[in-house]
């Protein structure tokens, strides 16, 4: 008979496991008892939550999780690490993956489409640990993905418009792997994934300011902490 996959499985394979579960161990070693945590999304986000959930179960030391996604919210679930809003409570500190970072640690995040609760969480925590293997380190931030924006659906040509205005190169309105059509968010919201041929200091808000967009994957500025195996 065929396993059931529950929850706490990723579902695909993980590229660098070794590298990042090395890192998630690491920090899982951070969580204090009684802690409130941000909880990322993504592939090394998955691992963490895997072992801050063994040591919740070996060791007696419990968190209090704020998820920024569906999937890590159900992973939670399974692992029986304890939820709650992030309205009702301030991260102590939140961890999170990256899908590129340069020499000056900005960020492109959101190649899962949880932009919007990555960085809410992500400017709501008093510390920030963002988790990097090699592969995610660029010199030149958009080498390898494009910025993901989240677009309310009426206001898509608009901002397209105001994307090529700020220098779009190219764009494209993402598409669903395990569904036909579109992405949707858990906003309800769409997708769109821009190319610049340069990103400057500014252009993290300059997006944002574009009514219609509701947030970007583009993190410039932060104060945070870069773990790497």
């Amino acid at each position: 008979m065929a396993q059931i996959p529950t929850a706490a499985d990723w579902g695909r394979p993980l590229t660098n496991r070794a590298e990042k579960e090395a890192v998630a161990n690491r920090l899982a070693a951070e969580v204090v008892d009684g802690q409130v945590v941000g909880f990322g999304s993504g592939s090394t986000s998955y691992l963490t939550a895997l072992a801050i959930g063994r040591r919740q179960k070996e060791e007696g030391v419990r968190c209090v999780a704020i998820p920024t996604s569906i999937e890590i919210a159900a992973i939670c679930v399974e692992l029986g690490i304890a939820l709650a809003p992030l309205g009702a409570a301030q991260p102590d500190w939140c961890f999170d993956g990256a899908d590129e970072v340069n020499g000056q640690n900005w960020l492109i995040k959101g190649r899962g489409g949880a932009m919007f609760k990555e960085k809410i969480v992500f400017r709501s925590s008093k510390k920030r640990y963002i988790l990097v293997d090699a592969s995610k380190r660029v010199e030149k931030l958009g080498t390898h993905f494009a910025i993901p924006i989240e677009v309310f659906p009426g206001a898509l040509s608009y901002v397209k418009s105001e994307l090529e205005k700020l220098g779009a190169t190219s764009m494209a309105l993402r598409s669903g792997d395990g569904k036909d059509g579109p992405v949707i968010t858990e906003q309800a919201n769409l997708i769109l994934d821009a190319r610049f041929a340069e990103i400057g200091p500014d252009l993290e808000k300059e997006i944002s300011a574009i009514c219609g967009v509701l947030e970007s994957g583009l993190f410039i500025g932060d104060d945070l902490e870069l773990l790497s195996p």
